[in-house]
């Protein structure tokens, strides 16, 4: 016995489960993925999906809109009894959910009912959670709100960045499909209805966010940067007082928009500390970088001015005249 599956996906977060449905004993009756897009210089995105969909010969659908009516026809004649999605990016209507036989089912990157929406994985780390993981639950037409099937939890890691956690839960998801897979076809599945006095919200993350205010803890400052990769990066401003003519001719303004890549909590390190000093002032100690946040410092570890190489603090300050009072500001330049 096997069921005919229908997969709904786009990012690579869905390759790793899709990959496992496909190489398994269901049979995989189509892809239904975003339509390719262009980038700057015409260039066009890689679809991972489309990609490994189509050695397989898998049919792929690419609609612009899943729910328009030429796209539910071409659905329903597919005659599956499972949709599995998973990274699609578009909001599905009740009339899609009612095709398959036994449902429409999501995998999402958090424990739900913690962090609904758009960026789970990001808003897991952002918020300083210990653990997360991959829930696989029932589409229903509100936000992410559908009974839980079945859950795999993980520890986060204390460097681990939102791209790297992405990819290590993609891999757990796929043990995890398989495994409710086969459930629904036996008819074992078991549906946990959410609790909503747990819901947290996890809207997609704007290029805004990625600034970094240096008035929270240091604590706080970490998981922001470590949230923000790969995108949109943390970002800060650098303002320097006025440069001598020397230093400013090797620089192209006083002010220098620079992306955060790693940052390090500071602790018994023997820095001098300041504590009146302003969120954001720079402090030089023994050839390390390190800033003033709401409670203490924090060193920077790896930065970036925009538009150059990765540096790291060291080597940044080897190359950007830092005078006295050089401070990180949260704004843009």
């Amino acid at each position: 016995m096997s069921l005919r599956i229908l997969l709904m996906g786009t990012g690579e977060f869905a390759v790793p489960p899709f990959r496992a449905i496909i190489d398994s004993k269901h049979s995989v009756v189509g892809v239904v993925t975003q339509p390719d897009r262009t980038g700057r210089g015409h260039h066009r995105h890689v679809n991972v999906v489309k990609e490994l969909a189509e050695p397989f010969g898998i049919p792929v659908f690419q609609p612009q809109r899943a729910s328009s009516a030429e796209s539910l026809a071409e659905l329903r004649a597919l005659q599956a009894d499972v949709f599995i999605v998973a990274a699609y990016g578009q909001i599905l209507k009740r009339e899609l959910l009612a095709i398959p036989r036994l449902g429409c089912f999501n995998l999402h990157g958090s424990l739900l009912p913690r962090h609904r929406g758009a960026a789970p994985v990001q808003y897991s780390i952002w918020k300083g959670d210990e653990q997360t993981g991959v829930t696989i639950f029932r589409i229903e037409p509100a936000l992410d709100s559908g009974p839980v099937l079945g859950r795999v939890v993980t520890g986060i890691g204390a460097e681990e960045t939102s791209g790297e956690l992405m990819l290590r839960l993609a891999d757990l998801s796929a043990p995890l499909v398989l495994d409710v897979l086969d459930q629904l076809e036996s008819g074992t599945a078991v549906e946990e209805v959410q609790d909503v006095s747990l819901v947290t919200l996890a809207p997609k993350i704007q290029k805004t966010d990625g600034m970094v205010r240096w008035e929270q803890t240091p604590y706080e400052i970490d998981c922001h940067v470590r949230a923000m990769q790969p995108w949109p990066r943390a970002v800060t401003l650098l303002v320097r007082p006025e440069l001598s003519q020397a230093q400013s001719a090797r620089t192209e303004n006083s002010d220098l928009r620079c992306l955060i890549h790693q940052v390090r909590s500071v602790t018994e390190l023997g820095v001098p500390e300041d504590r009146s000093l302003k969120p954001g002032r720079i402090l030089l100690h023994q050839n390390r970088l390190f800033v003033a946040t709401g409670q203490g410092l924090i060193e920077v570890v790896r930065i970036q001015a925009e538009g150059r190489k990765v540096l790291s603090g060291t080597d940044f300050m080897n190359g950007n005249p830092l005078p006295p009072g050089s401070c990180f500001e949260s704004r843009d330049s």
